[in-house]
């Protein structure tokens, strides 16, 4: 993790380099400042965290599915360069990061290129893994991996292809690491083989990659493709395949557009009957042209995703966040004044079993007392210290009972830490538990989320103003994408209009930052 300063200083690196990239965005990131400091209050992020790092500032392309979808012959087509292996069975079972590189050469880079650098979507990404495999994260080089390839539709993009989900249940590691990608991509295709509509695969891919992404506020971005659509032209009725294809996503919660049918020419079946033929070429290239034009639309879609995250993270705070804490310390008060009552009559019945059972508390009396103060006020000392003592065991137990069943009611794992670090804010010695409102709630901090939502609005007008001109006053300002790959760390940096290498050392730094959670 960084430090404050270190922090600080990355955020000035990314306000440099929206400088001269997208001024709006600029904006933006003074924003998540604000919005920093209120989580800080509420105990959501740490000291030395910044949402700004969580945002995946880089236009990001996931490309999801099954085995044998033909996901790796897409990647090869599309950057028309042969980056990733090919084949009928699974050839990779790497997470594989693809950037651009200027050094005319491809590159692979192990997995701890990508957990040690904040400038790429997998930061950290070892810690993640621990949570839910314990020791796992410790083999991140076995996950991911980083290639770097000179394809100029790299440039200014992260592109990620995953390993095929198989017919069982995924690992859970690599679970944690898919919805990962999904939280951080601007764009996700999931990839389906046409050869294999019932396949048990097509089922858990459906289950974890469609029915759990309908209800997101995000869903737009996730483009449903079934591939080697020309396997089935040999059939009688081959848009029956398609069909049967749109009802399984269709029972799973998937009744829009956003579907689409393509296959390789290079890799093609041949198909004899010329109208058929033509049928699918003008289906495969319809649906091609319109997927190509999503991933170049990732740089405006991106600006918008990131103001929209803005928006949504300062609505959750108030409409989620600070509800689950309330809900929270009520859980945890009733548990504990329900636990020190129980322990109250414990050592009540103790006392008086003593007192009836034994001659131990013979004599004792309020004269007693009264006569020797000093030997009174130790006895009374040690009581009190010994039910502190079990108060605040109890507090700390109870805390950690409460977090972790409220923690599982929680279905956004990235949100975890940031919950469970808020909950014991909330719970410290010092706390009362009879406080209502979590730590640095307020109406003021109300006040604060609402004028930020405000904001967001305004930052989406000025970006209508800059990409759809609806005023129709001038031309539409165009921007171009920054370029994640072409850093001093894969290739030397060219002097613009000059293609002189220059010093890595001055080489611009990359804005890129971690996600999270």
């Amino acid at each position: 993790m960084f430090g404050e300063g270190q922090m600080n200083e990355r955020l000035r690196q990314l306000e440099r380099h929206l400088k001269q990239e997208n001024p709006v965005l600029l904006e933006v990131v003074g924003s998540f400042r604000e919005l920093d400091r209120i989580s800080r209050s509420l105990g959501f992020l740490g000291k030395n965290e910044s949402l700004a790092a969580r945002v995946p500032w880089w236009p990001l392309i996931a490309v999801l599915g099954t085995y044998s979808s033909g996901k790796s012959t897409f990647i090869n087509s599309y950057l028309d360069y042969p980056l990733q292996s090919t084949g009928n069975q699974a050839v990779d079972d790497k997470f594989t990061v693809m950037c651009f590189s200027g050094e005319g050469m491809v590159r692979t880079l192990p997995g701890l290129s990508l957990d040690a650098d904040p400038r790429f979507p997998f930061y950290q990404i070892g810690e993640s893994i621990d949570e839910v495999a314990t020791g796992e994260g410790g083999r991140i080089d076995a996950y991911l991996q980083l290639k770097t390839c000179p394809s100029e539709k790299l440039r200014g993009k992260i592109l990620i292809d995953s390993p095929g989900f198989d017919a069982d249940a995924q690992r859970t590691s690599t679970l944690r690491i898919t919805d990962h990608i999904i939280h951080l991509s601007d764009l996700v295709l999931v990839f389906f083989d046409a050869r294999h509509p019932e396949a048990g695969s097509m089922h858990d891919t459906l289950e974890h990659l469609v029915g759990s992404t309908i209800s997101r506020h995000d869903s737009s971005k996730f483009l449903y493709v079934l591939n080697q659509i020309d396997t089935t032209a040999r059939e009688d009725n081959p848009e029956q395949v398609f069909a049967a294809w749109q009802r399984a996503l269709a029972q799973h919660g998937l009744t829009a557009g956003r579907c689409y049918s393509i296959y390789d020419t290079g890799a093609a079946v041949p198909i004899d009957d010329p109208q058929k033929r033509s049928r699918f070429e003008g289906k495969r290239d319809a649906d091609l042209a319109a997927i190509y034009q999503r991933i170049d639309e990732v740089g405006v879609e991106r600006a918008y995703r990131i103001v929209g995250m803005l928006e949504h993270t300062a609505r959750m705070l108030e409409d989620d966040l600070v509800p689950r804490v309330q809900g929270f310390m009520q859980r945890w008060r009733q548990r504990v004044l329900w636990l020190d009552g129980l322990m109250l009559a414990l050592l009540a019945a103790v006392v008086l079993g003593l007192g009836v059972g034994t001659d131990l508390l013979a004599g004792v009396s309020l004269s007693a007392m009264q006569s020797d103060p000093v030997t009174t006020g130790i006895v009374a000392a040690v009581v009190l210290v010994l039910l502190g003592y079990g108060h605040f065991r109890i507090r700390n137990w109870a805390a950690g009972q409460v977090i972790r069943k409220t923690l599982a009611e929680i279905p956004e794992t990235s949100r975890h830490a940031g919950y469970a670090r808020a909950f014991r804010r909330n719970t410290q010695w010092w706390r009362t538990i009879f406080a209502k409102n979590p730590l640095g709630w307020s109406g003021r901090t109300a006040r604060k989320l609402e004028r930020l939502v405000g904001v967001a609005d305004i930052y989406v007008q000025k970006l209508n103003d800059r990409y759809a001109n609806p005023s129709g006053k001038g031309a539409a300002v165009e921007t171009t994408a920054p370029e994640p790959g072409d850093t001093s760390a894969f290739a030397p940096a060219q002097t613009a209009g000059t293609g002189e290498s220059v010093a890595a050392g001055d080489a611009p730094e990359p804005a890129r930052e971690k996600e999270a959670g």
